[in-house]
Formats: structure tokens, sequence, C-alpha cells
């Protein structure tokens, strides 16, 4: 079993699934976005990115910001960037040969199911999920993607379950 760290969230991993953190020396591209983990599975692959504005480190003031970002959708934009970017970094590497899904963390408890809907809606826009409306790809940029609090993807994924750490003061 494999258990990733961000901060103060803690991912497990069921036995079949093996996973890294790729944002760190693994990625070492500066010019370049990336995504938190890559978990992969037989069939598929998760780029999966956390977010925590209830880090128990994090202000108020910086919590506020960051919610008011997220529901207007200006952290979409960042989103958008960091899977393009760890996908064109793997499709490069060639290690794309499983349909991709992209999981969003975002740990503030009290988003409603409509919101992260709404988030997740809009996040597929901007990937964009479908490709363009002539038809012409021939490959799925990304098979899914969806935005989750911490309740809600431990509820839809209970075999990868995310728990809170406690951190040294």
């Amino acid at each position: 079993m494999t258990v990733l760290e961000e901060g103060a969230l803690q991912l497990t991993l069921p036995t079949e699934a093996q996973g890294k953190k790729f944002d760190d020396e693994n990625h070492g591209l500066s010019c370049m976005k990336a995504v938190d983990f890559i978990v992969e599975l037989p069939d598929r692959l998760f780029f999966i990115e956390f977010k925590d504005p209830e880090h128990p480190r994090a202000t108020p003031s910086n919590k506020a910001r960051f919610i008011n970002r997220f529901k207007s959708g200006q952290l979409d934009e960042d989103l958008k960037y960091k899977y393009r970017d760890t996908f064109l970094y793997q499709w490069a590497s060639e290690e794309l040969n499983k349909p991709v899904y992209y999981l969003v963390l975002v740990a503030i408890r009290g988003l409603t199911e409509a919101e992260l809907l709404t988030r997740t809606e809009d996040l597929k826009r901007k990937l964009p999920l479908k490709g363009p409306a002539s038809g012409t790809w021939k490959r799925k940029i990304a098979a899914g993607c969806s935005v989750f609090n911490i309740k809600a993807w431990n509820k839809h994924l209970p075999d990868y379950p995310i728990t809170r750490i406690r951190i040294k003061q």
C-alpha cells in the first residue's frame, strides 16, 4: 500500500495502484506546471491535484481569497495548465499509454455538490475534454475530470481515502 502526502493531506492507494509525487524533482522543469501526483492503475492513469486552503497554517485572509478564486472560476486557469503541462510532459516521455483522468481535490468542507459540479463542468470545457467540434481529434486529451472536496472524494473514491494529518507546529 502506497501513501502519498501533500502538506496536511494524505492519500492512501490500494495495492494495485502505483503512485508518485510529480511536482517535485520527478518533474524538473520550471517552465511547466505539474500536478501533485500521478497514480497508475492497470487500466488508467490519475493526474491528481490537491488544493488545501483549510491547511492548519492557512490564514483566514488567504483562505477567503482562495475560496473567492475557486468559486469565481479563476483557479480553473491554473488547474488547466497543471493538467496540460503534465499531459505534455508524460506524452513526450512516452508514458501515456492509458486513459487519463484528472482528479482535483479542493479541501474546503463547506463546498456544495452544486459548486463542485459547476467547477467540474467548467474545467472540462477548459481542458477541453471533447476536443474540437469538427471531430478531428482521434484521441482524447482526458478520459474524465472531477473536482471534489474531501467528503465527496471519500464518498466517490472509497478505495483511495484522503485524510488530514497532523502537522508539527
